[in-house]
């Protein structure tokens, strides 16, 4: 196997999450936070659903459903949903700038 196919089978498929968005029964199940939390979650500001009509099922794009997961992690370790939610948002800033120069890098 050459150099170029190792690393393009150790890369991530940037296209397939970009488009990949989810129902929150889905998350609810994939990431175990009930839809009820994920709701209040949103209803606080924290994580922002693509649902552009009231009344719509709610649906995640990768970059919330990621979210949600660390926040969860944040709180199993004892911390507030505020300062989860502040701490999460440093994060996933820092996550942003290295995708996007992973993205640069892969093109």
């Amino acid at each position: 196997m050459s150099k170029t196919e190792t690393n393009k089978d150790i890369s991530f498929d940037f296209d397939f999450l970009d488009k990949l968005v989810v129902g929150i029964g889905e998350v609810a199940q994939i990431t175990n936070i009930p839809t009820r939390q994920i709701r209040y979650w949103e209803d606080k500001g924290i994580i922002v659903s693509l649902t552009e009509e009231e009344g719509k099922n709610r649906r995640y794009d990768y970059k919330n459903i990621k979210k949600m997961l660390l926040i969860k992690e944040l709180l199993d370790e004892g911390y507030t949903l505020d300062a989860s939610a502040e701490k999460i948002q440093k994060r996933m800033e820092l996550i942003e700038e290295t995708l996007t120069k992973l993205k640069k890098g892969s093109s």
